[in-house]
């Protein structure tokens, strides 16, 4: 049944255990076969070489439309919606997205049913059935999808630069579809959209364009049997690859200064350049090495000398939209106030900074620290969720040579100066495209943008005006970055021999308490390390609440051109508000995080507050809180239910009340104020030795604590609290109504919320059974069939070691009355069907979460998230899984 069959020859991690094989089946389908022995999850990924590109003229949406469509049911398994609730009820979950040239399905599901969940998945690409009641259902939802996207500045400017290109090439579509674009233009025309979409599926969807990948347990001579069994009947019209030759933009797009008004406050520039697509020379990495340089933010970088000048908030760089015939490269500048008034400067100063790469020359030992750095991160890589791994490969399979599969683009190894040049040449005033964003531009343009109404003024930008915005600007000095001395050279396995399964309490004072965990699982040269700085006078009002907010965004600030260096080499670091203070992290490379630790913990210490830092700190801070508004409502409403539920929380309103009022006098005298009084609540995990972990403690005792430069003393015992929340009376009922604050947002939003009980593993075993059977059910009646809305979500939630169950649903047809109605509609029926289930049904389901359950940790970081949760619960249950798993078979079984 297969063509042929090959163990090839991939490049792999020299972690990676697992054992690949490539085999073509008769219709040409290629599949690439993982085994891993060691996973919990089964998972496969379809890629078809059919994009938004190929949607017909007058038709657009329809390849995302379809993608849509292929979930509801099959001749095989009639039953709608069918696949999804078996995905769900045995513990997967399942997606898929629509891209320019290619559409992906992927799915994972555990172990044991995972030949049923394959052939449910196949009969998308064999015999799919796309009733006419169940087509006009799932336009509404691509509507609403759409109407969810409408004020996403994101979703807006990308379709605006779209817009601005060759009517005639397929980038300028409209590629998400909405009810215009599926039925009504259709309509009176006489086009019949099921038609169309039957005839789309017919004619483009065939066996040689696609590639799967399937991801199992079982042996690669099992999973093969599998896949040619569930395969082969994949109809086979040997369709060339669909190519769509010549560039977006003409002269006419080029050279063009647009002026749009986003929904969100804030300025942004997006500067823009069509450029060779680096998949042609994906060895050579010419993108990643710009993008390394331009979006570099070290002393001497573009972004360190905007930031200097308080002109920039943020910086990024790097290839944006990609296809086998076209590429962008595009830098995004965040700007302030002021360097909003001194666009042309910014604007100068980039061109200014590629003018330095040009003649610098590309720089050898650039390209091997940063292949150097790519080359580590590839080898000791992570272990992800089957699901997505199978993702990456099977839409690198369309891109790739076989070798590299695993690998992409990700691991440039070839020294091409040539190619980079070529790259840096295009990179020039005669091609560029800037989008500029700002408020200010209310009022101001003249244009309008079709799909999301975004406004919009273009003009022309020669390359000598840009030439005169170069010689204008300051006079700074830039440079290029220095070597880092953050990559790693030792990457030795320190806790081989080591015994311990759980965290253990290693030690305790008045000041702080260490957890520690050695890693015994991953045996990677990684380490996780969390220090909680529990400071009651952090929160005690909306007040210092802010002033935490605008400490820990100063601390960010002040580390970074440090501590980027460590970012770049894999070191990553972050330190953020909590609910009782704030908190450090640090996630990467063992062998140089310590240093890394030391210094964010002096400056810690050692707080200062810049006046100039402070203003732009605090700008970019006003601007954060008033965006808020402009959240999806259903964001909104979750935050709002937490202000009603838990005790210390500030509204929005009132933080963004006081925080115009403060400066910086304000901060440099609370910030002494809340460092008066902390508990330190630390957890080092991976690869450290408990000495070196008592070591790293110890030291940020002696800064924080001890000597005569000491800053802060323990908690009084009374200081020493857990948070609460609300106790919702038995029997009922609470209503609380808000009315959006976004007047231009046609969305509304219900989050419906049941409170159960405290934590109990027998309770909470209960309430995530009743969770998994209801998840799928819930979307498919309130969403599909009734139609309420395309964000319609069950979840569980935890407030505190408090359990309960919550709908969120946000919707533009109906109102959250008539929704809430619905919900409690949809509870009363789901009790009865409760009451119908089969025994082997609800076996079927018990045994799924009693493995979801089981499912092992996949790295060091999502250990150390599930253990540090447990931690700052105060009453750590390090074993829960496994007891709410025994919970599990003593109560159902």
């Amino acid at each position: 049944m297969t063509v042929g069959r090959e163990d090839v020859e991939i490049l792999k991690p020299r972690i990676d255990k697992r054992e690949y094989r490539r085999i073509v089946l008769r219709n040409s389908l290629q599949v690439l076969l993982i085994s891993d022995p060691d996973t919990d999850k089964c998972a496969a990924s379809m890629n078809v070489g059919v994009g938004s590109f190929c949607d017909p003229v007058g038709l657009d949406g329809l390849a995302h439309f379809l993608e849509h469509m292929l979930f509801y049911a099959s001749e095989k398994y009639p039953l709608e919606d069918s696949y999804s609730k078996y995905i769900t009820e045995h513990g997967g979950s399942r997606n898929a997205f629509t891209d320019y040239e290619m559409t992906n399905y992927f799915f994972d599901v555990n172990t044991d049913c995972f030949e049923e969940a394959l052939d449910r998945f196949a009969q998308f690409f064999i015999k799919p059935l796309m009733s006419a009641d169940a087509t006009m259902r799932e336009i509404k939802a691509v509507d609403s999808e759409n109407k969810k996207n409408l004020l996403s500045d994101a979703w807006r400017m990308n379709q605006l630069q779209k817009h601005l290109s060759l009517e005639s090439h397929p980038f300028h579509k409209f590629s998400t579809g909405n009810w215009d674009t599926l039925y009504v233009r259709p309509k009176a025309k006489g086009v019949d959209t099921r038609q169309e979409l039957l005839k789309f599926y017919e004619d483009k969807y065939s066996a040689n364009l696609m590639h799967l990948v399937v991801y199992s347990k079982e042996s690669l001579d099992k999973i093969q049997c599998l896949v040619e069994d569930k395969f082969q009947e994949i109809q086979n019209s040997d369709r060339s690859h669909f190519q769509f030759p010549g560039q977006p933009c003409t002269s006419e797009h080029l050279q063009i200064l647009v002026r749009a008004v986003p929904v969100k406050q804030g300025h942004k520039l997006r500067i823009v350049w069509p450029i060779t697509p680096s998949i042609l020379h994906y060895k050579d990495g010419p993108c990643k090495y710009l993008g390394h340089l331009i979006g570099h933010k070290g002393e001497g970088s573009l972004f360190y000398v905007l930031k200097r000048l308080g002109w920039a908030t943020g910086l990024s760089a790097g290839e944006g939209v990609c296809t086998s015939e076209f590429s962008f490269f595009k830098v995004v500048i965040g700007l302030t106030d002021a360097g909003q008034d001194r666009m042309q400067d910014v604007i100068g100063l980039l061109f200014r900074y590629i003018q330095l790469l040009q003649e610098s020359g590309v720089c050898k030992w650039i390209f091997d620290e940063l292949s150097a750095i790519c080359e580590t991160g590839f080898h000791y890589k992570d272990k992800i969720s089957p699901m997505y791994y199978v993702l990456n490969i099977s839409s690198n399979m369309q891109r790739y040579p076989e070798k590299d599969w695993l690998v992409g683009s990700s691991l440039p190894s070839d020294f091409n100066p040539t190619t980079i040049q070529k790259i840096l040449n295009e990179l020039s005033p005669e091609s560029v495209r800037i989008f500029w964003e700002s408020k200010k531009f209310e009022g101001l343009t003249d244009k309008v943008e079709p799909w999301y109404g975004t406004a919009y003024s273009i003009e022309k930008v020669s390359p000598s005006t840009i030439q005169a915005w170069m010689s204008s600007a300051p006079n700074e000095n830039l440079h290029l970055p220095a070597p880092n001395v953050f990559i790693p050279t030792d990457l030795s396995i320190k806790n081989a021999q080591e015994k311990i399964k759980l965290p253990v309490s290693l030690r305790k004072s008045s000041y702080s308490k260490l957890w520690y965990k050695p890693d015994t699982v991953f045996f990677t040269p990684k380490a996780y390390v969390k220090i909680n700085f529990d400071c009651p006078h952090a929160i005690n009002s909306p007040e210092t609440e802010v002033l935490t907010d605008l400490f820990t965004r100063l601390l960010m600030d002040y580390l970074n051109e440090y501590a980027y260096y460590a970012q770049v080499a894999g070191l990553r670091y972050h330190v953020r508000c909590t609910d009782g203070g704030f908190q450090v992290t640090l996630v990467g490379y063992n062998h140089k995080l310590r240093i890394l630790l030391e210094t964010i913990v002096d400056k810690i210490a050692k707080f200062e507050v810049k006046p100039d830092r402070f203003s732009v700190i605090k700008e970019m801070a006003i601007k954060d809180y008033q965006n808020w508004k402009f959240q999806q409502p259903y964001e909104q409403a979750k935050d709002y239910f937490s202000l009603i539920l838990e005790d210390q929380s500030w509204p929005w309103m009132e933080q963004l009340e006081v925080l115009p009022c403060l400066n910086a006098e304000d901060l440099a005298k609370f910030a002494p104020i809340m460092l008066s009084r902390a508990f330190l609540e630390c957890y080092i995990a991976g690869n450290i030795v408990h000495e070196e972990a008592v070591s790293m403690i110890h030291h940020v005792e002696d800064v924080f604590f001890k000597g005569s430069n000491a800053i802060c003393q323990p908690l009084f015992p009374s200081q020493i609290l857990r948070n609460r929340v609300v106790k919702l009376g038995k029997g009922m009922n609470y209503c609380y109504s808000k009315e959006g604050l976004n007047p231009s947002d046609e969305n509304s939003a219900l989050v419906h919320y049941i409170q159960v009980h405290r934590d109990d593993f027998k309770l909470n075993v209960k309430l995530q059974l009743v969770a998994l059977i209801a998840e799928q059910a819930a979307f498919h009646q309130l969403r599909s069939v009734e139609q309420l809305g395309y964000i319609t979500l069950l979840r569980l939630r935890n407030d505190s070691g408090i359990h309960g169950l919550q709908f969120i649903i946000q919707s533009t047809v109906k109102d959250p009355g008539h929704i809430d109605i619905r919900v409690e509609a949809f509870l009363k029926m789901f009790e009865s069907k409760l009451y119908e289930m089969t025994k082997d049904d609800f076996k079927s389901n018990v045994n799924a979460l009693i493995n979801m359950k089981l499912e092992k940790h996949k790295n060091l970081s999502e250990e150390s998230q599930f253990y540090w949760t447990e931690i700052i619960s105060g009453a750590p249950k390090f074993d829960r899984r496994e007891a709410e798993a025994s919970q599990s078979i003593l109560i159902f079984f």
